[in-house]
């Protein structure tokens, strides 16, 4: 790794337009799971297409709502590694780079970084399911860290979700189920980000989830440089420029301190 990252480095360095696209790996050494790797305990008796559609949903919205809850809870728990902070670093180096996510969480928003675009949606923006699909802002007991515990609704619970406020129909999880097409306006802005951009960093994601995987593929059709950051090989390997071999919290603040010394310590 420490051979390509002076010349992956350089290249961050002097672009104009830079696209972060990461997947569940940056959010993986925070310790956050991936929703298969939720089923687990008391929600083992179930597989993701009883909970992550919106058949399931219909059919029992207070397993639903109760399993997302008990996610939401999670994360909320987890923290920001240097991955998270080093993407926020770039955004403040390079004006106009764009964070393009797969993850459902807010880890990329606490660590600092202004407007990721969500293509999977997001368990901290909930809406309803009726047909104007309203955003949905309730109050949650666990921004009050006295009552973190009470809030965490527990492994296993059920819990009824609540109703939106403009028209009365249930509140949904705010992330894309199986079945679902991703958000048109996410896909088109990380699309016209990626076709732009001069260099892409994809972190942590497997590229095998269409149509998110298409991201790199359409920079490095653009003329982008692609430079990918994952502990594995990935099929993404064959159109990547460079591939940084290693995780995102120890890849990405050294390349950031690589590319701009000092002005980059995160």
């Amino acid at each position: 790794m420490e051979s390509v990252l002076p010349g992956a480095a350089a290249l961050l360095g002097q672009a104009r337009r830079v696209v972060v696209f990461t997947g569940a790996g940056i959010s993986a050494e925070s310790g956050v799971p991936t929703f298969r790797d939720d089923l687990t305990g008391l929600w083992a008796r179930y597989d993701a297409e009883q909970l992550a559609t919106p058949e399931a949903f219909h059919a029992d919205p207070d397993l639903v709502w109760g399993w997302y809850e008990w996610r939401r809870a999670r994360v909320r728990r987890a923290r920001p590694n240097p991955g998270h902070l080093a993407t926020a670093a770039i955004e403040d180096l390079v004006p106009g780079t764009v964070v393009v996510t797969q993850n459902v969480d807010d880890l990329h928003e606490r660590a600092g970084s202004r407007a990721p675009i969500h293509l999977h949606g997001s368990l901290f923006a909930p809406r309803c399911v009726g047909r104007a699909a309203h955003p949905v802002a309730f109050v949650d007991p666990a921004d009050d860290a006295a009552d973190h515990d009470a809030a965490d609704p527990g492994e296993g619970s059920r819990l009824a979700p609540p109703r939106c406020g403009h028209c009365g129909a249930l509140v949904r999880p705010g992330v894309v189920w199986f079945g679902e097409a991703l958000p048109e306006a996410a896909l088109t802005a990380a699309a016209e980000a990626a076709a732009t951009c001069d260099v892409l960093l994809t972190v942590g994601t497997s590229g095998v989830v269409y149509p998110a995987a298409e991201i790199p593929r359409i920079a490095a059709r653009s003329g982008a440089t692609v430079v990918q950051v994952n502990p594995l090989p990935t099929p993404l390997d064959a159109i990547c420029d460079v591939n940084l071999r290693g995780s995102a919290a120890r890849i990405l603040p050294a390349l950031v301190e690589a590319a701009w010394g000092a002005a980059g310590r995160t």
